[in-house]
């Protein structure tokens, strides 16, 4: 289970410099991404939040824009948690409009719940006893689906929040580069609190 961002919103960002886009557009967010990838990142939440001159490059530019997102009500974040089978190859991603922001919705399923997880595609999602199985489109449900037991959830999602708390730390170490310490530091707690790092996932949603 990853924390994924979609990359869309970098496209022809100049604020500061980017790693070039996956190919899939979906960036697995960790404390592992190299100084350009958190800059992708930091491009996509600032350009999907705030409005900016994407072609008027310069330290002061960039941070007003990071200021822009540090004063925003809620980060949205496009993208969530993309889910993949190792033995068959299943991978169900976020679909449009779910947000990384929203990923502890799927402790939803700990209730018997169905979170909604986006669209186009939808994925589907049917409750067996202690195990629920997702597909990659609920439209299509050709193939096998990914069976997850529900005794695994809290440490696939609990491995997630340890890897978004590993880029929040990489975060702050890049904005730290460039622009005041003040600036980085709101940064990472805005972020912290918008997309629900600081908790376990065993301390609920």
């Amino acid at each position: 289970m990853d924390a994924v961002l979609e990359t869309y919103e970098a496209a022809d960002f100049t604020l500061w410099p980017t790693a070039g886009r996956p190919a899939d557009r979906l960036l697995v967010l960790s404390g592992d991404l190299s100084p350009l990838e958190v800059g992708t990142a930091m491009a996509v939440l600032s350009g999907y939040n705030t409005t900016h001159e994407r072609h008027d490059p310069g330290p002061e530019e960039g941070a007003a824009l990071l200021r822009r997102l540090v004063s925003v009500e809620s980060v949205t974040a496009p993208g969530g948690l993309r889910l993949r089978d190792a033995a068959t190859g299943v991978t169900v991603a976020p679909g449009c409009c779910f947000g990384l922001e929203n990923w502890r919705d799927w402790l939803h399923l700990l209730d018997g719940e169905t979170p909604w997880l986006g669209h186009d595609p939808t994925p589907g999602v049917e409750h067996r006893g202690g195990l629920v199985r997702l597909w990659p489109d609920a439209e299509r449900l050709a193939g096998p689906p990914i069976g997850l037991p529900l005794s695994e959830l809290p440490r696939l999602l609990g491995s997630v929040r340890s890897t978004l708390a590993g880029f929040l730390g990489l975060v702050e170490r890049w904005a730290a580069e460039d622009f005041p310490s003040a600036l980085a530091a709101q940064l990472v707690a805005k972020l912290r609190a918008d997309l629900a790092v600081s908790a376990s996932p065993a301390d609920g949603s």
